[in-house]
């Protein structure tokens, strides 16, 4: 395990805010990945996305080269239930890029019924994979690379149910909010490890009721969507985890919808 040996300059005047940092993110075929890889094109990162889907994986690299020419991004289908393929992710990209400063941990999935008792326990192995286990392999694979960076982010997206779980929803409550306690686990490797100095890196949770695109506001042009969180508001969240220093950053979690 290594730490950072140098902080990164300060941009020069007229530069994006994330010119120059590499920025990596886990399921990113979907509306939330779409937004995510299209914003931080935008504010200047080179984006190394991946999913288990390689058709939409491509459709996103391609709309967000389109939407921002010269933009960096690449697209790599990588098993990330498979923690060694994790790893030789974050390595390759490391060793391409020279660095990586970000982690955007967009894996999702949902498993829910109506009472409690008629909950499926398969659902439990299904989200325990999905939420879980691809957040530890992700966290562990990038892991020293954010500290290298000197100004890494890792970034779990969560839902309010972690902290107010219901009947029907017991499954995806308890699995949303092991994510975070590991999450949380990972931020005070940043704290330890940043000495008296503070931490160089931060993991930081984003909790959202739901999210919601324009795709579903089409389907259902009456709906209301109360406390739902846009997908490009998400992005913008992400991208703004870099205007502050770590330590303000590192082991918060961030409400994008009212608490309830």
């Amino acid at each position: 395990m290594t730490t950072p040996t140098s902080s990164p300059s300060p941009n020069e005047p007229g530069e994006r805010p994330l010119d120059g940092a590499v920025v990596a993110v886990a399921g990113a075929a979907g509306p939330a990945g779409r937004a995510a890889v299209l914003r931080l094109a935008e504010a200047g990162a080179t984006v190394v996305a991946s999913d288990a889907d390689p058709v939409r994986l491509a459709e996103v690299v391609d709309a967000a080269r389109y939407a921002h020419g010269g933009a960096s991004v690449t697209g790599e289908t990588v098993d990330l239930l498979d923690l060694g393929a994790a790893r030789a992710w974050a390595d390759r990209t490391e060793k391409e890029f020279g660095r990586v400063d970000g982690l955007i941990h967009l894996v999702g999935g949902w498993r829910g019924g109506k009472t409690f008792a008629d909950a499926p326990l398969a659902d439990w192995e299904t989200l325990h994979n999905l939420l879980i286990r691809t957040a530890q392999h992700t966290s562990l694979a990038f892991h020293d690379a954010l500290l290298r960076s000197g100004k890494g982010r890792y970034v779990l997206i969560s839902a309010a149910g972690a902290s107010h779980p219901t009947a029907g929803n017991a499954a995806y409550a308890a699995a949303k909010a092991a994510a975070e306690a590991w999450t949380l686990a990972l931020a005070d490797s940043f704290r330890k490890l940043g000495g008296e100095g503070g931490p160089s890196a931060a993991a930081a949770i984003l909790v959202v009721k739901a999210l919601v695109h324009d795709a579903m506001r089409a389907e259902r042009p009456n709906a209301k969507f109360a406390g739902f969180t846009d997908v490009k508001e998400l992005a913008e969240a992400i991208t703004g985890l870099w205007d502050r220093p770590a330590q303000e950053v590192n082991g918060t979690r961030q409400w994008l919808t009212p608490k309830p």
